[in-house]
């Protein structure tokens, strides 16, 4: 079954990335899918649900993570490929 939608959030260092990740999880009825050590500190965390749930948790978790150190993006894709988290996971 395709997702209906991903939503990710990119910090420099661990601790905003784990706050995101509790924030989205506790938002919204979302699923986390996984973290990506993109290398230099950058963490990316990627979630799943309904568009309107991956929103709201992608909001809830962007100001987690800009609350406990630096957020760098925050993006929501609406109906995504279905092999594109599969390979941003390897």
């Amino acid at each position: 079954m395709a997702r209906q939608a991903i939503g990710f959030i990119e910090t420099i260092g661990a601790n905003p990335s784990i706050q995101a990740a509790d924030a989205m999880c506790k938002a919204a009825g979302v699923t986390l899918v996984g973290t990506v050590d993109i290398g230099s500190g950058y963490v990316t965390t990627i979630i799943e649900g309904d568009v309107g749930s991956v929103k709201a948790a992608v909001d809830a978790g962007a100001e987690a993570a800009n609350a406990a150190g630096e957020l760098v993006a925050a993006h929501v894709i609406p109906q995504p490929h279905e092999e594109l988290v599969p390979a941003m996971l390897g």
